[in-house]
């Protein structure tokens, strides 16, 4: 039977809406668990590590800390451990290692050192068997399920749920915001024809710039990243504040422009921006709640929900723009499913 370039990302992509449902069914009792573990705790700070994409997961479980817990976060660089040898002071801290294969040498020895060092460590993998699931004191599993493509859509989709409810939950929440995501995430992807429509308007781009703030920048980040993967196309993602400061001045006509507008305070954030765009003349494809976006998000969700929504339409085009382009996003050249960094 002859494979169809890009047919595990698209069913992976596909599945997300009922991966979703599975998890907000399931896994409540282990969520509860981890976050009892975690309010005895009572942390002072709360550190993420990660690598990739899961890098992303992290950086959006980094905002829900500080907005939703009050609490000091930030992002861990593993080699400060892992290649430098340095042992902090991790009392009072949470660590949390969120990884989809949980097998990355580098975030296994940094939970092991930060354990040692005194902080609370939790992972949140795919594979709850993994080494870094056993180094960690309390474990969450995103039950995504295999995925077969190598770049990953529904184990991100999923992280991002399962650090929303498990925070929400330390928080004293009961997830329920979550609720109507599954049928939202649907409603999003019956939308796949425009979405694979546009596709063929970036076919030949060369550059791509991504942009959002507040929760929607993790999301732009994540986007620039699959379009490096599996289109081969050279993306960068910026904060929107940050694109000001400087980046704007590589923009031109022949550098499109991916905006996430959100329904919320990010998306109001981003009203200074998109002037400054059309000043240079670029060419800005919006993705949010707005009317006059090019693809428009359903209503129904909060805006700390909404990197789930988000996410989509830029799975789907970069598996359309890598297919139009001759590639196979399945199996992008030189990448494997576990990238074993040290």
């Amino acid at each position: 039977m002859t494979r169809t370039a890009g047919g595990a990302m698209a069913a992976e992509i596909a599945e997300q809406p009922a991966q979703w449902r599975t998890l907000l069914a399931d896994a409540g009792p282990e969520l509860d668990a981890v976050a009892a573990t975690i309010r005895r705790y009572d942390p002072h700070t709360v550190l993420l590590v990660a690598r990739g994409t899961s890098d992303h997961a992290a950086l959006y479980a980094k905002y829900l800390v500080e907005i939703r817990l009050g609490k000091a976060a930030g992002l861990v660089s593993p080699s400060t451990m892992t290649a430098y040898g340095a042992r902090p002071d991790f009392r009072g801290v949470l660590m949390i290692a969120v990884s989809q294969s949980g097998g990355s040498p580098d975030l296994v020895r940094s939970l092991e050192v930060a354990r040692d060092c005194g902080a609370l460590t939790v992972a949140v993998t795919n594979n709850a068997a993994s080494d870094l699931a056993r180094a960690a004191a309390a474990h969450v599993d995103v039950l995504a399920g295999p995925e077969r493509a190598v770049a990953a859509t529904k184990s991100y989709t999923a992280q991002l749920l399962a650090l929303h409810q498990l925070l929400d939950r330390v928080g004293g929440g009961d997830g329920a915001a979550a609720a109507p995501l599954p049928d939202l995430g649907h409603a999003v992807l019956e939308r796949g024809g425009e979405i694979a429509a546009l596709a063929s308007r970036y076919r030949f781009a060369q550059r791509m710039v991504t942009t959002g703030r507040g929760y929607s920048y993790p999301t732009a980040r994540e986007a620039a990243l699959k379009l490096m993967e599996t289109a081969y196309l050279s993306a960068q993602a910026f904060s929107a504040a940050d694109l000001l400061h400087g980046p704007l001045a590589m923009i031109d006509p022949l550098v499109p422009v991916l905006a996430v507008v959100a329904d919320g305070i990010g998306g109001r954030a981003m009203a200074p921006v998109l002037p400054r765009l059309a000043e240079r003349g670029a060419d800005v494809c919006i993705v949010g709640a707005a009317p006059d976006a090019h693809v428009v998000l359903p209503a129904g969700a909060p805006e700390e929900l909404s990197p789930l929504l988000e996410i989509l339409p830029f799975q789907l085009l970069a598996l359309h723009v890598a297919v139009e382009r001759g590639g196979d996003p399945d199996a992008p050249r030189g990448l494997a499913k576990v990238t074993e960094t040290l």
